[in-house]
Parts: C-alpha cells; structure tokens; sequence
C-alpha cells in the first residue's frame, strides 16, 4: 500500500496599508500545530514598511510578491506560484486558532474526495454574526451565500488549476462598485466545474466584526449588493435573482416596523447596490 504524502498547505495573503495587523496573522501561523505550509505575502504598498515585519519571522516559510493595487490581482499573482496540495486566502487581518490547519488537514486528509472546505468567521469571543449558518453542509451554487468568505476558504490545488484566476472585476481595489464578492465568484464556478466543498462551522477563523456608524453601514450595504448583483448577473437565472431582489424589501420593511432607521436605511441601500450590479456595465 502506498503511503501519501501529508497535506501541505499554500497561505495567499494580500495586504496593503496594515503592517501591525499582518503581523498577528503571521504570530498565529507561527503557533500552528501543523507547520507544513508557506505563506506567500502579496504586498500592494507603495513604501517597504513590510521589510521589517516580514524578517522578524525567519521561522517561516514566506515568499514576498508585489502586484498591482486590487484584491483579486493580487490573488492572481500568488496563484501563478503556488506549489502546495491546499490553497487559502487569509485576511491580512484576521487570526487562525492554533489547530486551524491541523483541522483542515486531517479532515482533507481523511475524505480525498472533497475538493475543499470553508469554515465560519468568529469575533475574538468566538461570536459570529447571525447571518453564519451553524449547520454543516455540502455547498451548492444557492446555498453558500451564508456559508463561505474568502479567509475561511481551503481549496486542493487541483480545483484551483481548474477554475483557474479570480475575475478582477471583483474585489477591494478593483475599481468597481462591485467591490466584494470575489471568493463567491470563485466558489461558484469551482461548484459547476464539479468540485465537491463542505462547509464546517466549527473551522473557525478570528476576525473582528466591524462597528460601523449609519452612513459606513449603508455604504457597506450599497457596496456589497453590487457585488451580489454582478454575481446574480453572471451566474444565475432570472428566478434567483428575482428572489434576491424580494429580500431587501422584507429587510426595509421589517425595519421600519421597529422603527429602526438606520437597519431600513441599510436595506435600501443594499437593494439600491443590487440594481446597480444587474444593470450597470462592466469596467
């Protein structure tokens, strides 16, 4: 019987404008129990503030890449060089609980015929927001919406060869409305390329909620429905997107009959952004 090789792992960190944040990522890289994956830096900064960071932690493995502003070029640049068996995407924010790759690499390891996994997003006290589904489940093209961001995503490398680059139309820096979204994207077209992934939410990642005053939650919610309506326009059929368009109106509705401004206002501009994503041209 031939033995296989233990999992590896390949960590695609963009990161501009944060050093001291990036640095607590790579503290808790350093406090995993498993250790065998590299961490490739894609650094979008302007100035070389991540020279010091980056040397202080000689105990990892880290390749440090440049790219051109925007989240999914960024992405892009790291996956013309990964290597390993399993691909994942942390925020250069967020922080892996010491046993999160172990996790992964056991599960992986133990079911050869999941193409990936993607986990829940906890605050430091281990809360998630209401939206995060708690039951585990395979992930289909209308049911990963509340079961998958980009910093809780393990992809095996041989998806990741077949779905190929994420669309730069999408994500932070992209230039778009659409600035978000990108890893659903992706997930969807790994899902109808065949890919098997399971969503566990006890893989967790730490990432800190945001507290966002009204204008910052409408912002964010215009933002993320463009994104959403880019995708809907993409990748699926008039029902679905007819359906995701009802939604906001129960949201503004329900809202304003507790009286709640600024959750109404936040619908609004949520359906505002959905429109916008349907409707506008591409860059």
């Amino acid at each position: 019987m031939t033995e296989t090789a233990p999992l590896s792992f390949d960590l695609v960190v963009a990161t501009v404008g944060r050093a001291a944040e990036l640095e607590r990522l790579l503290e808790s890289l350093t406090a995993q129990t498993y250790q065998r994956f590299r961490v490739l830096v894609v650094d979008q900064n302007e100035d070389r503030r991540l020279e010091g960071a980056l040397s202080g932690y000689g105990q990892l493995e880290v390749m440090h890449l440049r790219s051109e502003p925007g989240l999914s070029r960024a992405r892009n640049r790291a996956l013309s060089v990964v290597e390993a068996g399993v691909v994942a995407f942390p925020d250069d924010d967020c922080v892996y609980p010491p046993d999160l790759l172990e996790q992964v690499a056991r599960r992986l390891s133990r079911e050869p015929e999941l193409a990936g996994l993607t986990g829940r997003a906890v605050d430091g006290d281990g809360r998630s927001e209401p939206s995060w589904k708690r039951d585990g489940a395979p992930l289909t093209d209308r049911n990963l919406w509340n079961r998958a961001i980009s910093y809780t995503v393990f992809l095996r490398r041989e998806i990741v060869d077949l779905v190929g680059a994420f669309d730069e139309e999408l994500g932070l820096g992209s230039g778009n409305p659409w600035s978000s979204g990108e890893e659903i994207d992706y997930l969807v077209r790994a899902l109808r390329a065949g890919a098997r992934i399971e969503y566990d939410p006890e893989l967790t990642v730490i990432h800190d909620l945001p507290v966002l005053a009204p204008a910052e939650l409408r912002e964010r919610g215009f933002r993320d429905g463009a994104s959403l309506g880019y995708i809907l326009r993409k990748h699926y059929p008039w029902s679905e997107i007819g359906r995701r368009l009802v939604r906001p109106l129960g949201g503004i509705a329900g809202s304003l009959g507790r009286l709640d401004r600024n959750r109404a206002g936040y619908h609004a501009a949520t359906l505002r952004g959905r429109m916008h994503g349907l409707t506008s041209s591409r860059s």
